[in-house]
């Protein structure tokens, strides 16, 4: 398995940016008439946290999201950051290629 970063131009400073989970979303409960105090945990996957760049990415991550299907499959590495698995490097660079082709210099993977 290949992994590689999946980076974006920044709307405002148009500089490459890429999502980190930093630390699970936390999600509690509240019923009508008392407080629960049990709090879960949950991880986002790997297209969730590219929808996530909406806004702030010169383009529309569902979009990108489409492209990327088509190559590999969007996760979340260990250390929280967005990436694309690939099971060979001929999926890699033909997503490599269909990115550019259809966002030019604004959606990028690396190392």
């Amino acid at each position: 398995m290949i992994r590689l970063r999946l980076f974006g131009r920044c709307r405002i400073y148009h500089d490459p940016v890429s999502p980190v989970l930093r630390a699970p979303a936390q999600i509690g409960w509240e019923a009508w008439f008392r407080r629960i105090d049990l709090v879960t945990p949950q991880s986002l996957k790997g297209e969730e946290l590219l929808l996530r760049t909406r806004g702030w990415w010169t383009v529309e991550p569902k979009e990108v999201a489409e492209v990327v299907k088509k190559h590999g499959r969007l996760i979340v590495g260990e250390e929280g950051e967005l990436m694309v698995e690939f099971p060979d490097p001929k999926a890699a660079e033909a997503l490599s290629i269909s990115l550019k082709e259809r966002f030019g210099d604004q959606v990028f993977l690396s190392p």
